[in-house]
């Protein structure tokens, strides 16, 4: 099984850390944008372009880059956090998700709800946030693992705490 929903307990434990260490206050209002603020390093990518003509080819693009990237980033059956903002969220493992299965029940783009997937320990992570249209990237390891292999979508960067 590749994904396994998070029981409530550890579910609210997670959100309640994001909500402090981030300091997330969700908003559809740009004037309260960010709505949190990733750990340094960290890279956020304007994903508004990933909505046109070209979806299913971009978004294929976008699922294979980033779970090689989240495979490089960790052990085989090791698991992360893939958190859905106000809905169910999940333990999924990397190394056992099949790259072009469409049965994710936490996408890799924020339609409508906040998209989080953090490792466990909150090294990295990789954030989507659906009315600012973004993913934020952070922690060295996961930044550095996208080097070798950038989604397409990761063209046109927002803003960065990242030395080049």
């Amino acid at each position: 099984m590749y994904w396994q929903e998070l029981d409530d307990n550890l579910d609210n434990s997670i959100w309640n850390k994001i909500y402090t260490e981030f300091r997330f206050k969700p908003s559809i209002h740009a004037k309260d944008w960010p709505s949190f603020i990733a750990p340094s390093p960290h890279v956020v990518y304007d994903i508004s372009n990933l909505y046109g003509a070209q979806f299913n080819e971009t978004y294929n693009d976008l699922e294979r880059s980033v779970l090689k990237a989240f495979v490089k980033c960790t052990d085989i059956g090791e698991s992360v956090y893939a958190l859905d903002w106000q809905h169910s969220s999940y333990s999924f493992k990397p190394h056992t998700q099949p790259v072009g299965d469409d049965n994710w029940p936490i996408k890799l783009y924020p339609d409508g709800d906040y998209y989080f997937f953090i490792s466990r320990d909150f090294s990295w992570g990789y954030l989507g946030h659906p009315w600012e249209q973004s993913i934020c990237v952070f922690g060295e390891q996961l930044l550095s693992s996208f080097e070798e292999d950038k989604p397409l979508l990761f063209s046109k960067m927002i803003r960065s705490t990242r030395r080049a």
